[in-house]
């Protein structure tokens, strides 16, 4: 005798039946465990006693289903997607089959189709990870530098950008400046401020903005530096350039959440204009790392004293461009001639 394949809602009946069967239950209790009418408990019954507990399976068990593909049109959909839709998604592949084929095919078979063939990955496949990035271990080891681009004042006032400086060890905010948009000069200004207050750190981690990075491959002069770079050159201090946002991600999460708090502090406070908000980021700063920074894994300190007069400062984060004099005393500059 061969074993009977059933579902544990099968064996559920087949366990009260016999039990109706034995007189242990009543059909009316019957019905009430299976939650089914008398008359279908009836109809169970019957067959129950005339061929066994094997007929209490449901009778399309093992059978070709009505609507079944055929093999032959999957074969034949999924050699037109290889051939003419290979980077398609699912919906827009069998939009196409449809119109241009007269394939038609539901979106949900044909993803089912493309993931058994290997020619779509599903969402869960598709999903990266990104190990996070382990803290620097002490204060001014490395200073994350990014600027976000937003309606600060929403309606108040035209849209504008704030200079984000972060402690990548404590993710204490450093700086905060609102400027009109990323520029070399707004970074100027902005790490001028920056050294005054703490000195100099070890490095600043950016993203690949034309302010820190040479975009040109086939760049000529400046010692494929820009203006930026120069001067982090010429204080001894290291830029690095991130491959992605999530490298960087202790400071677009600071991002995130300023666009949440400061743009509502900004409201209560009713300041709508760019002077206004940069006077009132001293006591944000410090009510948001009072909230949010933590405790550095060594307490040293690795800013680095300034050791520059403030008149040499000025000659440092400045715009510098090298020319040559000529045999003429002369020198060219922004298509021009210039005698000294």
């Amino acid at each position: 005798m061969g074993w009977v394949i059933m579902s544990e809602r099968e064996l559920r009946r087949v366990e009260v039946l016999a039990q109706i069967d034995d007189g242990r239950l009543s059909v009316e209790n019957g019905a009430h465990v299976l939650d089914l009418t008398r008359r279908q408990v009836f109809r169970l019954l019957k067959r129950y006693r005339t061929d066994g507990a094997a007929s209490i399976r449901h009778r399309a068990r093992g059978k070709t289903p009505n609507n079944r593909i055929h093999p032959a049109k999957r074969d034949y959909a999924l050699a037109l997607v290889k051939d003419n839709y290979s980077d398609f998604g699912p919906t827009l592949a069998a939009e196409m089959l449809a119109e241009h084929h007269g394939v038609k095919i539901s979106r949900e078979t044909l993803r089912k189709w493309m993931v058994e063939d290997g020619l779509w990955l599903s969402r869960k496949q598709r999903r990266t990870f990104h190990q996070p990035r382990v803290r620097r271990e002490c204060v001014g080891e490395l200073i994350q530098i990014d600027g976000s681009d937003h309606r600060w004042f929403e309606d108040r006032g035209p849209p504008c950008t704030l200079l984000v400086f972060i402690d990548d060890a404590t993710s204490t905010l450093m700086e905060l400046r609102f400027v009109k948009s990323e520029s070399t000069f707004s970074y100027f200004e902005a790490l001028e401020s920056y050294l005054l207050k703490h000195g100099r750190p070890v490095a600043f981690y950016s993203d690949k903005h034309t302010v820190f990075r040479v975009a040109k491959d086939d760049a000529k002069g400046g010692a494929r530096m820009t203006q930026f770079g120069r001067a982090l050159n010429e204080l001894n201090i290291e830029i690095l350039c991130a491959n992605s946002s999530q490298a960087k991600g202790r400071v677009e999460r600071a991002n995130r959440t300023l666009q949440d708090r400061l743009v509502k502090e900004l409201r209560l406070a009713g300041i709508s204009d760019m002077e206004a908000a940069n006077a009132y980021l001293d006591a944000f700063r410090d009510r948001y790392n009072a909230r949010f920074a933590k405790l550095p894994a060594r307490p040293d300190n690795l800013h680095r004293a300034l050791n520059v007069e403030p008149d040499r400062l000025a000659d440092i984060l400045c715009w510098r461009e090298k020319r040559y004099v000529g045999h003429q005393l002369t020198f060219s500059y922004d298509r021009k001639r210039i005698m000294p």
